[in-house]
């Protein structure tokens, strides 16, 4: 059973940093994709960003720039951090890892950006 945990997250004012970690527990495929999504309230999941096994990345317009993701496959663990941040990136944020014939989801972590 694979589990996923964030930590991380918490309130910061706007044009701070925040950096978001989430440990996989349990037998994962290393060569999976990792990523952050996130949902504010009263809207859809969307992406923010995502790193394959090899490094490479994909990052959302609205944080591109700003936010940098990361991954230790050693350590079964992928970071999220976020500077410069805005009140528009208050979500709860939901780690991602998926691959062929399978998908977890962590249970998110709360990040609030006070103006």
């Amino acid at each position: 059973q694979v589990q996923l945990v964030e930590s991380g997250g918490g309130l910061v004012q706007t044009g701070g940093s925040l950096r978001l970690s989430c440990a996989a527990s349990g037998t994962i495929d290393n060569r999976n994709l990792m990523g952050w999504y996130r949902q504010a309230p009263g809207k859809q999941r969307e992406l923010a960003a995502t790193v394959t096994s090899g490094g490479r990345t994909n990052y959302a317009d609205s944080v591109k720039g700003r936010f940098t993701i990361s991954r230790d496959n050693a350590k079964n663990t992928a970071y999220l951090q976020m500077n410069s941040l805005k009140p528009e990136d208050t979500a709860v944020y939901y780690c991602n890892s998926q691959g062929i014939g399978f998908a977890y989801w962590g249970q998110g972590t709360q990040v609030t950006v006070s103006s």
